[in-house]
């Protein structure tokens, strides 16, 4: 047996089916089909892509579709072991997982310091409004209102003349 390139190109000349009229059926590009005929399967775009287009090749041309697909498969794999190709793809695989662990960590961060922030103002408005009820009610936090009503006029005296310049 040949290579997969070769017979595939011998199969579709003997049906006598041109490469324009498989692009017409399958919407494939020449540039793909003829890839896939010459065995440079770097440049077809991958995984169920490249399946795809030989099993549309295989139907178009009247080959059995299983059958090529396995040749295809054995064929790529091949050459991917020997090119290393699937490294870069789980290199980059690997990459984008980190990249969203990264992410996730870094808003989980932000979280707990806007938690943290909102706690602590929290925390100090109850300090304040506790202070102030508890004082006013000892008597040593500073009232401004006797215990008797005043007009706006004194009260103003009032608080202008606690205020020192």
């Amino acid at each position: 047996m040949g290579s997969f390139g070769k017979d595939l190109r011998k199969a579709r000349l003997s049906h006598g089916v041109a490469l324009k009229d498989i692009t017409a059926q399958t919407k494939i590009s020449p540039r793909y089909l003829e890839a896939l005929e010459q065995e440079n399967f770097a440049q077809l775009p991958g995984g169920i892509l490249s399946k795809g287009m030989v099993r549309a090749y295989a139907a178009a041309v009247g080959l059995n579709q299983d059958e090529w697909t396995e040749r295809f498969l054995r064929a790529s794999g091949a050459s991917r072991q020997e090119t290393g190709d699937d490294n870069g793809w789980m290199e980059f695989a690997s990459n984008v997982g980190k990249a969203r662990s990264q992410r996730a960590g870094v808003m989980d961060l932000r979280l707990r310091w806007i938690g943290a922030i909102l706690l602590l103002l929290v925390g100090i408005a109850c300090a304040f409004l506790a202070v102030r009820y508890y004082g006013l009610r000892a008597g040593w936090w500073p009232s401004l209102l006797p215990n008797h009503a005043a007009s706006g006029h004194e009260l103003m005296v009032r608080v202008l003349s606690r205020i020192k310049l």
